[in-house]
């Protein structure tokens, strides 16, 4: 049968639609975004079990919101684990794969120097401090050997993120979308159009509570928390550490020490908090070495990922500051 002449226009807009639709969600997983719900305690966590390829990378989370494989509350005594907490910087987000995250790699560096390990990732984009809070309140400490802090510099004056955004930005989807095509335009395209057209989009902290308190009050309000975090994990005999992460323009083009670095680590001083200290530990280095550590201000690439795995490797257990290393 002879399709009349009127009808090709929308015929082949509905295929060209239909191919379109199929592309996306074949070749780059959109249209299955990774969810998120609210809850009371953290503000906002990935939801459970989720296991997909997001733009050709495997995301995953088990059981509690962690970005690592389904957990059992017991391990084995010869088995080490390490729970780590923190931010954007520490889930690596969709651009990197599961294997390439900071917590995959650790453990991969504990694996082939012979110890059975499991490295467990709780973390969220733009998760503060209270927020990590929330989460060892709510879930605990999974019977882990130590705790490792991921505390970069915004972190120490970053409110804690609320629920305020979960369903109402497409970053924190509860549901999929309709259409992959759907998930493209508002996930990516929009904010690249309107971002080339000089709208001032939301930052990396649009998750957070209203701002109500002057970076100085926010700061000392962390620290309390930090406290709190450092009392539940010590409560429960396991060892705690910090690993401190630095913003791009901390090192280039030219190292200088953030603001409230100096009296974040007067603190973990005093509670005699081990440290792992990258902004020192790469300010040593070229600034063209530093530069490939990072993929915009504040996240890491891959190279970033692994100098941070090694050093923990390094210092944690060639040093022995883990006692369950050894």
């Amino acid at each position: 049968m002879k399709i009349p002449a009127k009808y090709w226009i929308p015929i082949s807009l509905l295929a060209v639609f239909v191919g379109l639709e199929v592309i996306l969600r074949v070749a780059f997983g959109l249209g299955n975004p990774v969810l998120v719900q609210a809850d009371s305690f953290t503000g906002y966590r990935f939801k459970p079990n989720q296991n997909l390829l997001r733009l050709g990378k495997k995301v995953q989370y088990n059981q509690y919101s962690q970005r690592s494989e389904p957990i059992t509350l017991t391990k084995s005594p010869q088995e080490l684990r390490i729970l780590m907490t923190g931010d954007s910087v520490l889930n690596g987000g969709n651009p990197t794969d599961q294997s390439q995250t900071i917590t995959e790699l650790f453990e991969t560096e504990l694996f082939a120097s012979g110890y059975p390990a499991e490295v467990l990732n709780a973390s969220a984009g733009s998760w503060g401090i209270g927020n990590a809070l929330g989460y060892l309140r709510e879930f605990g400490t999974f019977n882990a050997d130590a705790v490792i802090l991921q505390i970069g510099t915004h972190d120490l004056t970053q409110p804690t993120s609320t629920s305020v955004v979960v369903g109402h930005h497409p970053a924190f989807s509860t549901h999929p979308p309709l259409l992959a095509t759907q998930d493209a335009w508002n996930r990516y395209v929009s904010p690249l159009v309107l971002g080339k057209l000089g709208y001032n989009l939301p930052n990396g902290d649009f998750a957070s509570s209203p701002i109500s308190l002057t970076p100085d009050q926010q700061f000392k309000q962390n620290m309390e928390y930090l406290k709190e975090i450092i009392t539940l994990i010590r409560g429960k005999k396991i060892a705690v550490f910090v690993l401190f992460t630095p913003n791009r323009d901390d090192l280039i083009p030219k190292t200088n020490v953030p603001k409230y670095k100096s009296e974040f680590f007067r603190l973990l001083k005093s509670l005699q908090v081990p440290i792992v200290d990258t902004h020192t530990a790469w300010s040593t280095l070229p600034p063209a070495t530093v530069a490939t550590y990072f993929r915009d201000d504040v996240h890491l690439t891959i190279q970033g990922h692994q100098a941070i795995a090694e050093n923990l490797f390094r210092q944690l257990c060639l040093q022995r500051q883990l006692k369950a290393c050894s």
